[in-house]
């Protein structure tokens, strides 16, 4: 054989040799992608490994939706790619370079807090986690501090009694959060697919109309989540809320799972005591309440049945649609007697239930009490409400307001779902000190019928998803309605939501205002608007409100809900009915053609 022809057969053989390689690495691979070796034969395919870990529960509900014939949407393929949780230390390496994050990354982002925000706002948004709503004094300060070093300077309360600082740079994304710790709070599970921040009552434990003090459940739930991996990356966001039936609601009744603090009466299935009323279901945006299913729980025994209520999503909630993957779509399809039966499978245990008759009626709640001074149920001590403009402070004032709950109070500040914040443990010799100054400080601890019962979401400002600049318009009809109607003499819930997420709760306000653009042109032209509804309502009276007017321009939204004002204390029975009583009288519709009435919007029709 000559050297050609032997050079030639050894380079066959190297390009045989590759193939085989290429080959056994291809085989190497398959088998890792099926779970091991086959077991039946050398042409078997081995099944695929059974999930193990934390995030079994959710890989197994991924599996059977494919399997069923479904389409993971694309929230679900990026968890399923790479768990937010395992990709945090290159999200920080390419933040720390300045680096802005992709689509998917984002979302993984939210797992830790953080809410990449633009194009509205070039950055990062960070929402805490605080357990019912409850912080000391030199955390609200700490809080302001990180503001200034690597945010936007101001803070803002959250309708879930939260706070969050905006106009965080990449690079400052991780030493925020870093800074979170150092103060004792965090921002893990924030956002995203996972449990929102637990609300409680904010007069936990010093309102003596209370049955029972929230802050230990809240605070339990808070860490339950916290330390069960498997309890992140539902199939969508989800909220939890603890009621003690206090003076202040804390709106239970939007929340997924709503426990309501009640007072079970002689001739029960149970024996006579304080309870917990299991409520589920709520999501105002979508229209729908939480309601009541008869279960009554020992307050210890909160945490197992909303692990089990969870679960039983967690397996079965819709993966391809999230427009419809909200637990409220599960009991649609299933009903609540199958959901039940499945949380009572998970349980090992039936759940005790208890008929409405059997059960004292809520008491009635106050929705000036989030403003100005109110007595505790301990002697000479008081909580005050101060009022912020759609809950929006600066950083100089958060940290003078830290002060005051620290000379003046318990050291303790309390925040509302209404976007505010209360004093507690004021002694009635420090109370006019306390007014004062916050009066100082541009803001006010006066309850009035229009600023306090202002609620806002971010808006356009800083949210991509709003059609409208819901805090700008807010503090626009405050003032117009403050100089129209100076007399008002009773508290009205006006709520202004950018879009359908509805993070303002627009639909059970006495008037609600979603985000719109209006057509102002034959060329499609637009500008912002809003849809307007009323009659809604929470607590002792919970309703849906009802719309009653389409693409109303911003322009124009403040004499409109002028105009409705103005026929509510034309016809009203007396200044004790109120706005929605007044509204569930005469109906939706009427209390429109009266509105329409107005000289003001005659004039303009």
């Amino acid at each position: 054989m000559s050297e050609t022809t032997t050079q030639s057969a050894a380079g066959a053989f190297e390009a045989e040799q590759k193939r085989y390689l290429e080959g056994f690495a291809s085989g190497i691979a398959a088998v890792r992608l099926t779970g091991g070796l086959a077991a039946g034969g050398a042409g078997a395919a081995a099944p695929p490994a059974e999930p193990t870990g934390p995030d079994a529960i959710h890989i197994k509900a991924q599996d059977r939706t494919v399997k069923d014939g479904g389409k993971l949407c694309e929230q679900e393929k990026w968890k399923r790619a790479e768990n937010p949780f395992d990709g945090h230390n290159r999200l920080i390496q390419e933040a720390a370079a300045g680096k802005q994050p992709k689509p998917e990354d984002n979302f993984r982002w939210r797992y830790h807090g953080m809410f990449w925000v633009a194009p509205n706002q070039v950055s990062y948004m960070c929402r805490m986690r605080i357990p019912n709503g409850i912080l000391h004094h030199w955390q609200f300060a700490g809080v302001a501090d990180l503001a200034d070093q690597h945010g936007g300077g101001y803070v803002h309360v959250t309708t879930r009694a939260n706070l969050q600082v905006r106009e965080i740079s990449p690079e400052h994304a991780q030493p925020f959060l870093d800074g979170l710790t150092d103060i004792g709070l965090t921002a893990q599970g924030a956002g995203a697919d996972n449990i929102r921040n637990v609300t409680g009552s904010s007069t936990a434990g010093i309102d003596a109309q209370e049955l029972l003090d929230t802050r230990p459940l809240a605070k339990s739930w808070h860490n339950w989540i916290l330390n069960d991996r498997s309890l992140y990356g539902l199939p969508r966001k989800f909220n939890v809320a603890f009621d003690g039936s206090g003076v202040m609601p804390t709106l239970e009744e939007t929340n997924d799972i709503g426990f309501q603090a009640v007072e079970v009466l002689d001739g029960a299935s149970v024996p006579p005591g304080i309870y917990m009323r299991l409520v589920l279901g709520g999501i105002s945006g979508h229209r729908d309440l939480a309601r009541d299913t008869g279960i009554v729980l020992k307050p210890e025994q909160c945490n197992a049945v909303a692990d089990a209520i969870i679960r039983v999503f967690i397996e079965n909630g819709d993966r391809t649609n999230r427009n419809k993957s909200r637990m409220k779509y599960v009991l649609d399809a299933w009903g609540f007697d199958k959901y039940l039966a499945a949380v009572e499978d998970k349980l090992g245990r039936k759940l005790d239930r208890v008929a409405p008759e059997h059960v004292a009626p809520r008491k009635a709640t106050d929705r000036f009490a989030h403003v100005g001074v109110h007595a505790q149920k301990q002697p000479g001590l008081n909580w005050i409400g101060v009022v912020l403009p759609v809950g929006k402070m600066t950083s100089d004032q958060v940290r003078a307001l830290a002060k005051i709950a620290a000379e003046c109070g318990d050291g303790q500040i309390r925040l509302t779902v209404w976007q505010n914040f209360i004093f507690s443990g004021v002694p009635d010799a420090k109370v006019a000190e306390v007014e004062a100054r916050v009066d100082a400080l541009g803001l006010t601890t006066k309850a009035a019928g229009i600023r306090s019962g202002l609620v806002a979401c971010t808006g356009a400002r800083g949210c991509k998803f709003a059609a409208s600049d819901t805090k700008g318009h807010a503090l626009i009809i405050a003032g117009h309605i403050e100089q129209a109607l100076p007399n008002l003499d009773v508290p009205v819930n006006v709520h202004l939501t950018g879009c359908h997420h509805s993070c303002a709760q627009h639909y059970i306000g006495d008037i609600g205002l979603i985000g719109a653009k209006v057509v102002v042109s034959e060329e499609g032209d637009t500008v912002e608007g809003y849809d307007v509804v009323v009659g809604g309502g929470f607590a002792e009276n919970p309703k849906i409100g009802t719309e009653i007017w389409k693409a109303v321009k911003a322009e124009d939204a403040p004499s409109r809900v002028e105009a409705l004002l103005r026929a509510y204390l034309a016809l009203r029975q007396g200044p004790e009915e109120s706005f929605q009583a007044f509204t569930s009288r005469t109906g939706a519709e009427a209390l429109r053609d009266a509105a329409e009435d107005q000289p003001a919007l005659k004039a303009a029709a």
